[in-house]
């Protein structure tokens, strides 16, 4: 007896057909595959090419363009020598060589504000009794946004004999002279920029 009692009944084996070999064919061949590739490769090749021309173009107008900017296209001979030294004279200048300079400010509650980085404009004024009328002396920048390069501790500075405190600034070195000189002529001071 079914554990299902009304279950389908199989029907009744039918032999299926018998096997076949594989009858013989000769290959396929598709015509033209052998040139369809040919083509695309052609094809990409164009499209390449023409990818190319047109930066060319791009760049040939932006050339132009510039060119015209400068003062014309064609250049003369003379022109392009010119041109050519202007060039080499600006390979020959150096950069400008910075130093370290030292500098006594007569205010050393001001240097004591600075920090090693900061920017400052070192003003000059002549040491000595007020102008006429009691005018305040003229007063001229020596240096203009001179970067701060160490602030020496207090104990360090007083040793140098003189009020003030001391500041190097790192300068070109023909701000460097012109801070000696007026720091030997002069009351220096500083405004943070």
């Amino acid at each position: 007896m079914s554990l299902y009692p009304y279950a389908p009944t199989p029907p009744a084996s039918v032999p299926g057909p018998e096997p076949c070999g594989v009858p013989d064919f000769s290959p396929l061949r598709v015509r033209g595959g052998r040139h369809r590739l040919r083509r695309a490769v052609r094809r990409r090749r164009r499209a390449m090419a023409a990818g190319l021309a047109m930066t060319a173009a791009a760049l040939a107008a932006s050339g132009a363009r510039d060119a015209g900017r400068t003062g014309g296209g064609a250049q003369t001979g003379a022109q392009a020598e010119e041109q050519a030294g202007a060039g080499a004279r600006q390979r020959e200048r150096r950069p400008v060589e910075m130093v370290s300079a030292p500098v006594r400010i007569s205010d050393a509650a001001t240097v004591r504000l600075l920090r090693r980085g900061d920017r400052v404009d070192v003003i000059a004024a002549a040491a000595g009794p007020q102008g006429v009328g009691g005018e305040p002396p003229d007063a001229r920048v020596v240096a203009a946004g001179a970067r701060v390069a160490e602030v020496p501790k207090v104990r360090e500075t007083s040793a140098g004999g003189g009020e003030g405190a001391l500041v190097v600034l790192s300068v070109p070195r023909a701000t460097a002279a012109a801070l000696a000189g007026a720091g030997a002529t002069s009351r220096l001071a500083v405004t943070v920029c």
